[in-house]
């Protein structure tokens, strides 16, 4: 009876001894995926900044510059882009809002974001666009792979329509969460009007008669928990410039916004626990239960082996051969 559980208990040992890295290198990279209906917000906030008034053209200190950020799942476009695509995809349409501190509108930013749902990577298909105008992005943007590595990035700005590098720094602890601290400069960079203005009838194309120019530079922060490749913290040194023209009243530049933009504090604390949450996830695919199945595996085999052993009766090693037949004389 003792040999038959023994037996048992190996083929369990086996089995568990071999569940461990197929979780862990063939389950993991199949199952971890962005959900493609996935619906988040963010506001982030620029206290005593600086901002334009298109009214007069001039610059002036405010106490708070808002931003509302939208990442909204377009589960129509996925299932149709995954079609042709033969993978994964998820299509994510944002929104970068910027308010003043009167509520009214400074600018917005609407981006159609397509990437595959596993190792976040883009993927180029029909309506990759930033503020309607067709893109087709290099690296990353809004998030990173899942088990980031302490290296550089590449990741998309919206502004500039490139990619430029991110910078990994170091690692550190924020709220409690281990982090890599990545860092991205863009430098300053002429780039598009947005195509809604904040004055009722003006627009880019009757800016670009006058030969007023729009220029931005911004030094760009992010605190990524490396397990999920989610931002926990995220803010941006930000600058924005009008430079020539007949716009400016003989003026070579005025500032049309300048602030550091920082996530807000209840915004913080929702994300940090979101991303502790998913982290647990992701760890018992990769760490938790492959370590798991396979300590339970070298327990199972010592428990086989010491069945084995226990079987086995004192002497019962081996058989003796009988003993010859003495002769018998007539």
């Amino acid at each position: 009876m003792r040999r038959k559980a023994s037996l048992i208990l190996l083929a369990l040992a086996v089995f568990f001894a071999a569940l461990s890295p197929l979780l862990r290198w063939y389950a993991f990279p199949r199952l971890a995926k962005i959900p493609a209906n996935q619906y988040q917000d963010m506001v982030l906030e620029a206290k005593d900044a600086t901002l334009l008034d298109y009214g007069t053209m001039q610059a002036g200190k405010v106490s708070k510059v808002t931003v509302v950020q939208t990442l909204k799942g377009n589960v129509e476009a996925s299932d149709r882009i995954e079609r042709t695509a033969g993978r994964d995809v998820v299509v994510w349409d944002s929104l970068s809002y910027v308010q003043g501190p009167d509520g009214k509108m400074v600018s917005k930013l609407p981006e159609r974001y397509i990437f595959d749902a596993h190792s976040q990577e883009p993927v180029h298909a029909t309506g990759e666009s930033v503020d309607g105008d067709p893109v087709t992005r290099e690296g990353i943007e809004f998030k990173w792979p899942f088990r980031t590595e302490k290296r550089d990035y590449e990741y998309f700005d919206a502004q500039t329509r490139t990619s430029a590098p991110i910078h990994y720094k170091d690692t550190r602890t924020f709220r409690g969460v281990k982090v890599y601290y990545f860092e991205q400069t863009i430098p300053w960079t002429k780039v598009k009007f947005p195509k809604v203005m904040p004055v009722q009838g003006v627009t880019p194309e009757s800016i670009a008669k006058t030969g007023t120019t729009r220029w931005y530079t911004t030094v760009r922060r992010f605190w990524v928990e490396p397990v999920t490749g989610a931002p926990v913290y995220g803010e941006e040194i930000h600058k924005e410039e009008l430079r020539g023209g007949t716009l400016l009243g003989g003026r070579d530049k005025v500032t049309a916004f300048s602030g550091d933009v920082k996530m807000r504090e209840d915004y913080i604390r929702h994300t940090v626990d979101l991303v502790k949450s998913n982290r647990t996830l992701v760890l018992m695919m990769t760490s938790y239960l492959p370590w798991g199945f396979l300590l339970l595996g070298a327990a199972l085999l010592s428990l086989s082996l010491y069945l084995e052993a226990r079987g086995r009766r004192p002497g019962e090693s081996a058989p003796t051969r009988a003993a010859d037949p003495e002769p018998v004389s007539a």
